[in-house]
């Protein structure tokens, strides 16, 4: 069983991507090396995916799909940053109401850091293809008042990164990918 943490490499225009969407990639690896170094052997495989061709139509996403359908049942959730990762505000969650009431139990969590939104839909072009089969998705949520500043600018670079910003990003995708991979049961579909 998988619980999938992802962003995707996109930097295509004049950007260097840093923020759009290497960002979302970097706290997804984050994630992961978090939950290694501290020890954790979660009962479900944390996979990583850097997706290609987002902005080509979403053809890296589709060609996973493709390959990996045949286990979707064994898909926990999928989660895509593609928001940047500026101060993140909660996480936008698709899937049942059992699922969500889960998840919102698990963004309690988040508190000592004040991150606990749960917002009513996911997005992302990424994982949009498992939510549309019933699979759970969840997007990060960030503060994006400044996001189109840089989007797809030559201002998109690493210095646009705030440190303090992605470790408060990166600990919400490590702490809602540990907990829905250690839970007993998958969350309800």
């Amino acid at each position: 069983q998988i619980v999938l943490v992802s962003g995707h490499l996109d930097s295509w225009d004049v950007g260097q991507g840093a923020m759009d969407d290497g960002g979302g990639a970097f706290i997804s690896w984050e994630a992961l090396s978090l939950v290694k170094d501290l020890g954790l052997r979660p009962k479900r495989t944390l996979r990583l995916v850097l997706w290609t061709g987002e902005e080509q139509g979403g053809v890296g996403a589709e060609q996973y799909y493709q390959l990996h359908k045949e286990n979707i049942s064994n898909f926990d959730i999928v989660m895509e940053s593609d928001e940047g990762t500026f101060k993140p505000m909660g996480l936008g969650f698709t899937g049942t109401s059992e699922a969500r009431d889960i998840v919102r139990e698990i963004m309690t969590l988040l508190l000592p850091i004040n991150i606990t939104d749960v917002y009513d839909s996911a997005e992302g072009t990424d994982i949009d293809y498992w939510m549309r089969a019933g699979v759970p998705g969840a997007s990060l949520r960030d503060d994006i008042s400044k996001y189109f500043w840089f989007h797809h600018s030559r201002g998109d670079t690493m210095t646009v990164q705030d440190p303090n910003q992605m470790n408060l990003c990166a600990a919400v995708w490590t702490v809602v990918s540990y907990v829905i991979a250690d839970m007993e049961e998958m969350l309800p579909r």
